[in-house]
């Protein structure tokens, strides 16, 4: 989220800035990393490293051993004879689940003299979360030719900040820390917060460090040439949930046996280009990281460091990129968020009855309500995509008993979009925002733009509330189309008509009040006085996917989409160049972000426009191959490319993020044209194609009831060809052409 901007007039009457008046809940940037960041998770447990294995060694990061949105270690540092060792090389695995750093030590002189030189000692540190436990093994070699003796020494600190203060909120108080040392080997750290919970960080050496106080471990080491020793660290998070204790050993064989058995339904993919394997396992790796498994099934958590908890919009996008070839991870979702879906009016939380959360937190500053997001609604959009999801869940799996167990939570869902969503009746979804009727905190838009200055005129006034946005009127057509199909399902014949019926109306008013001919494309959205704002944004290209935009105007859409002005060589700008808020280093006024990507592409494959998805795909994939780690992060700036370099990061993106890692494997579906029909057990190709980049795809363990297949697709001249590698069931897999 944004700083606001105050804008006054010049003498010439341009807009300038008097001052940066930061939004409530701004992230800042204040200068660069000084060394490249590493993150693990697992479950509610995240952990911010350095290349080092480091924690607040370095300037430039939200490093920290985190648990329910409180930081629980902010230091932890290693020395050699009180010196910074030299980098060899770190990685996080494949899979996600270790970090591992080789380091060696500097020369070390004691007077004049070099007393331990430099790539003597090799030190491997291998680091890993378990059930709310951060281990770490340190391994020490000597690799020289006589003994050496030396220090080694870990500092470190904790302070308990809420996830809010790591992100730059003051707090005008705070609860009290006490620091002990209450066994050997063993140092705890206490708070006691303003909310009434204990958290405490109990941390354990083993062997026992040579000295040990509340601050630093010590150990006086010596060993002969050749030889090697072993020092074993962990941390356990005492806060909401209790942690569970294991060995370092124990610990990390159990965490690789969950991850093997969360990964056993998921489909597989691998291509014919290597980089593009490589990103996509790390992407399909990222997503098994995100995922948490709650009280209502397994959900995606949004991002790695600023929002590693439940979110409703993030969780049910990620849900649908995801749905073919993981339709578990929708079902978690949908419990979930049904589970707390809003059943009574507060103003301070944004709830009403129907609506979807939008945001969980469980940090001190939640509980007190210094910040509004304990339990926050302050979306327009989930409800609509909640029933979306559904929708498109029982489409893949034909699940009705899901359907049937959720069919009340959509009831409540449409009578929402019905009522409190369009105050005005007048058939259109919006939102007021923060400021307005008693919501004093929260956000100011609420819909996936959501930063201050996303929604604004073609003057570049930002738009006043209550605002409707373009794409939220898609979700709600999209919505009312699929929960007919349920209904229908169901035997509620009657309540389909309706719902059709709504659907088609919303359709045509849309396209009287949002369509812009002179721009030749939908207005970002109607502002409070029902004036549209006509701004060619990304907003516009979601429309597709969602089946509400006429053909004729889709083809318009999806030409624009790919023009020079939105098309930056690495994906589609959230905002056109041109604009008056255009700014390619911003949040939302003309960045990219590969979620909104891969919905755009989903929507051109839809109308037919598959060469203009192909080239989404490709861009997303460039982009991808210059990423570390070859993951894409949650936004990069929407410069344009430029031959022989890459993207350029924005500063403060979530890496991981879920839905920037779900968007491959949704423009994956999109052009491959992948359709699921489990009424008919049949699985379908509709006029597939293979983007440039790979001429061969195998799409394994592709699941619909009870069965399962492998599938190859091969480009052969210009045309495309399928073979059936292995059926489990009685699958039928059929290609569809014209």
């Amino acid at each position: 989220m944004q700083a606001e901007a105050k804008p006054r007039k010049t003498d010439s009457g341009a807009r300038t800035l008097d001052t940066i008046a930061e939004a409530p809940f701004y992230i800042p940037s204040t200068g660069p990393s000084a060394r490249p960041r590493r993150t693990l998770k697992h479950g509610d447990t995240f952990a911010v490293f350095d290349s080092h294995g480091d924690m607040g060694a370095s300037a430039g990061g939200p490093d920290g051993l985190f648990d329910h949105d409180t930081r629980f270690l902010s230091r932890f540092e290693l020395l050699i004879d009180g010196m910074q060792p030299l980098l060899l090389g770190s990685s996080v695995r494949d899979d996600n689940l270790t970090l591992t750093a080789d380091l060696t030590n500097p020369d070390v002189f004691y007077e004049v003299r070099i007393i331990l030189p430099r790539d003597t000692l090799h030190i491997v540190r291998t680091a890993y979360l378990w059930k709310g436990v951060a281990h770490q093994r340190i391994a020490v070699g000597n690799h020289g030719e006589t003994p050496v003796a030396f220090t080694l020494s870990l500092s470190f600190g904790n302070d308990f900040a809420d996830l809010f203060e790591v992100r730059g909120q003051q707090r005008q108080r705070r609860g009290q820390l006490r620091e002990l040392t209450p066994g050997v080997g063993e140092v705890s750290f206490i708070y006691q917060g303003l909310d009434g919970v204990t958290r405490r960080t109990e941390m354990r050496f083993d062997p026992a460090p040579t000295e040990l106080i509340a601050s630093a471990a010590t150990y006086s080491l010596k060993l002969a040439a050749g030889e090697s020793l072993y020092i074993y660290f962990s941390a356990e998070c005492h806060g909401l949930h209790p942690p569970r204790r294991m060995t370092f050993f124990k610990g990390l064989i159990a965490a690789n046996r969950d991850q093997r058995f969360a990964s056993r339904h998921a489909g597989a993919v691998e291509t014919s280009n290597a980089v593009l394997n490589e990103a996509l396992c790390r992407a399909m790796a990222d997503l098994r990281m995100l995922i948490t498994e709650t009280p209502e099934g397994a959900y995606p958590y949004a991002g790695i460091p600023w929002y590693s908890t439940t979110f409703g919009r993030d969780g049910l996008l990620t849900a649908l990129q995801m749905l073919w070839c993981d339709p578990t991870i929708a079902k978690g979702v949908l419990k979930r968020l049904a589970a707390f879906q809003a059943t009574a009016v507060d103003a301070a939380a944004d709830a009403e009855p129907g609506k979807i959360v939008h945001e969980m937190r469980g940090g001190e500053m939640a509980a007190l309500k210094e910040v509004p997001f304990g339990l926050y609604y302050g979306s327009v959009d989930a409800t609509p995509l909640f029933v979306i999801l559904l929708g498109l869940y029982v489409e893949r799996t034909g699940d009705e008993a899901t359907l049937r167990e959720l069919w009340p939570a959509v009831e409540r869902a449409l009578h929402w979009m019905d009522s409190s969503g369009d105050r005005d009746g007048d058939g259109f979804l919006e939102y007021s925002g923060a400021g307005a009727e008693g919501l004093q905190q929260g956000l100011r838009n609420q819909g996936w733009k959501d930063s201050f200055d996303a929604v604004f005129h073609a003057d570049g006034e930002l738009a006043r509330g209550p605002i409707a946005l373009c794409e939220v009127q898609g979700y709600a057509y999209a919505a009312r189309k699929l929960a007919a199909q349920c209904a229908r399902r169901l035997g509620r014949g009657d309540m389909a008509e309706e719902l059709e019926g709504a659907a088609d109306r919303l359709a045509e008013r849309f396209e009287d009040a949002f369509w812009c001919e002179d721009l030749g494309l939908y207005a970002i959205a109607l502002d409070g006085q029902k004036k549209p704002c006509r701004v060619r944004s990304s907003n516009a290209g979601h429309l597709l996917w969602t089946g509400v935009a006429r053909p004729d105007r889709a083809r318009r859409v999806a030409d624009a989409m790919i023009s020079p002005d939105f098309f930056s060589g690495w994906g589609v700008r959230t905002i056109a160049k041109g604009e008056p808020r255009y700014n390619p280093m911003s949040y939302h006024d003309g960045s990219i972000w590969p979620h909104d990507n891969a919905l755009i592409a989903l929507g051109l494959s839809r109308y037919g426009f598959k060469e203009h998805a192909d080239k989404i795909f490709e861009a997303a994939f460039a982009a991808a191959s210059y990423m570390d780690l070859r993951r894409l992060p949650e936004l990069y700036c929407g410069f344009r490319r430029r031959r022989g370099a890459g993207p350029t990061l924005y500063p403060v993106a979530c890496s991981p993020q879920a839905w920037a890692s779900g968007a491959l494997f949704l423009m994956l579906q999109a052009t491959l044209g992948l359709e699921f029909a489990p009424d008919a057990s049949e699985i379908r190709f509709r006029n597939p194609r293979l983007p440039a980049s790979f001429d061969r795809v195998i799409l394994r363990q592709l699941g619909m009831s009870g069965a399962s297949v492998d599938i190859e697709l091969r480009r052969s001249g210009g045309h495309v060809s399928m073979r059936v590698l292995r059926n489990s069931g009685a699958v039928q897999v059929s290609m569809i052409v014209g």
